[in-house]
C-alpha cells in the first residue's frame, strides 16, 4: 500500500499542495500565495481569496505531483483543510480533495488546521514530540494546547482579544508599512532601539497563562496620535522614530508571547515547547524563546520558515496519521470557519 498523502490547504490567503511520505518525508510542497492581490486592502478579502483559490488549486496539484515525480496512481490518500478557515475558501479545498478521492477511489481525510500547525514542528527533526506545550501563533490564531500525540490537542489558553500576527498588521499599517506586517516591522525594527519605549505587556496571573494584544496595539497608536485617537495617523516620513517603535513592538510581542509559553511548560512539566504559524518566522520570537526556554530547561523547537506559514505538507504529515488511525471522512464531509 502507498504511504503517498496528496496534501490540500486553502484555509486562508494561500493555496496550497504537498506530498508527503510517511507523515514526514515531504516530496513536494507547493505553494501560491495571494499577498500581492490582498495587499491594497491591508488585509485578507474573503471573496478575492476564494476566487483566486478557485483559479489556482488544480494547476497547483498537478504541480505538486509533477515536483514529488509521482502521479495520482501514486497516492495513497488525500488530505484536506476543513476547519478552522474562512468558509470560502475552505470550501475550494475540500471540493477539489472530495473529487480527486471519488474519482481515484482513494480514502479522504479531513484535517484541523491548528493541529496541523502544531504537527509542523515535529517534521523535521527526530527524536520524542510528545508531549508537549504547542504554541500555535498567527494572523488568525494566538493560543497554547498541550500536544500528546498529532491529533490530541487540550486548549490551555488563548488570547483574550486579539492575534499578534493581526496585531503585526494594525501596527504595520499605522507606520505605513507593507502588507503582511510581520515581516515589514521586523525589517524595519532591526534599525531600531527596542528599548526606546516600554509598551505595555499583557500579564497574566500566575498559573493562568493569558495573551492580549489589544491594549499594545491602542499605546502604539496613541504614540503616534497623541491623546486623539481619531486623529490622523503621521505620514511615515514625518514618524522620527519609526524604527524604534517596530522594534519596541516587536519587543513587547515577543516578550507578551513567551513569558506566559515558558512559565505554563514549567508550570505543566513539559519538555518541550512546539512554536509555529506565520509568527514563528519571526527572528525575536525564536532567539527570546530558546533562550528563556534553555533557562527553564525546556526545549523550544520551530519549523522552517516555510513550515511555520500556511502549507500543505503539515496537512499532509497530519493527514497520514489520521489516515493510519482510521479517522476518515465521507464526501458529505463539510467545511466549517470554527
Amino acid at each position: 500500500m502507498s504511504e503517498l498523502v496528496l496534501g490540500i490547504e486553502s484555509s486562508c490567503d494561500e493555496t496550497a499542495v504537498a506530498v508527503v511520505r510517511g507523515g514526514r518525508e515531504i516530496l513536494s510542497s507547493a505553494v501560491e500565495s495571494q499577498v500581492l492581490e490582498h495587499a491594497r486592502y491591508g488585509g485578507v478579502v474573503p471573496e478575492i481569496a476564494g476566487r483566486s483559490h478557485l483559479r489556482v488549486i488544480l494547476p497547483l496539484v498537478d504541480r505538486a505531483l509533477a515536483d514529488a515525480r509521482v502521479g495520482l496512481a501514486d497516492i495513497g490518500c488525500i488530505a484536506v483543510t476543513n476547519r478552522p478557515g474562512l468558509i470560502g475558501s475552505l470550501l475550494v479545498g475540500l471540493s477539489a480533495a472530495k473529487g480527486l478521492a471519488f474519482a481515484r477511489g482513494l480514502p479522504l481525510v479531513c484535517v484541523n488546521h491548528i493541529e496541523a500547525h502544531a504537527y509542523a514542528a515535529t517534521m523535521e527533526t527526530a527524536g520524542e514530540h510528545y508531549p508537549s506545550l504547542a504554541l500555535v501563533v498567527s494572523g488568525g490564531h494566538t493560543a497554547l494546547y498541550i500536544a500528546r500525540s498529532p491529533f490530541e490537542l487540550e486548549l490551555v489558553s488563548r488570547t483574550l482579544d486579539d492575534a499578534a500576527g493581526e496585531a503585526f498588521d494594525k501596527v504595520a499599517y499605522l507606520l505605513g508599512l507593507s502588507y503582511p506586517g510581520g515581516p515589514s516591522i521586523s525589517k524595519l525594527a532591526a534599525t531600531g532601539n527596542d528599548r526606546a519605549y516600554d509598551f505595555p505587556r499583557c500579564r497574566p496571573k500566575r498559573g493562568k497563562p493569558a495573551f492580549s494584544f489589544s491594549g499594545l496595539k491602542t499605546a502604539v497608536l496613541y504614540h503616534l496620535r497623541g491623546q486623539d485617537a481619531l486623529a490622523p495617523t503621521p505620514a511615515p516620513d514625518a514618524i522620527p522614530d519609526r524604527a524604534d517603535v517596530a522594534a519596541s513592538f516587536e519587543a513587547a510581542v515577543a516578550d507578551s508571547l513567551v513569558g506566559p509559553t515558558v512559565a505554563a511548560a514549567a508550570e505543566l512539566g513539559l519538555p518541550r515547547i512546539h512554536v509555529v504559524g506565520g509568527v514563528a518566522c519571526n527572528r525575536r520570537l525564536r532567539d527570546v524563546m530558546r533562550a528563556k526556554a534553555a533557562e527553564h530547561g525546556v526545549e523550544a523547537i520551530f519549523p522552517s520558515p516555510a513550515y511555520c506559514t500556511d502549507n500543505a505538507a503539515m496537512i499532509a504529515g497530519l493527514g497520514w496519521h489520521l489516515w493510519k488511525a482510521g479517522r476518515l471522512a465521507g464526501l458529505e464531509a463539510d467545511a466549517c470557519p470554527q
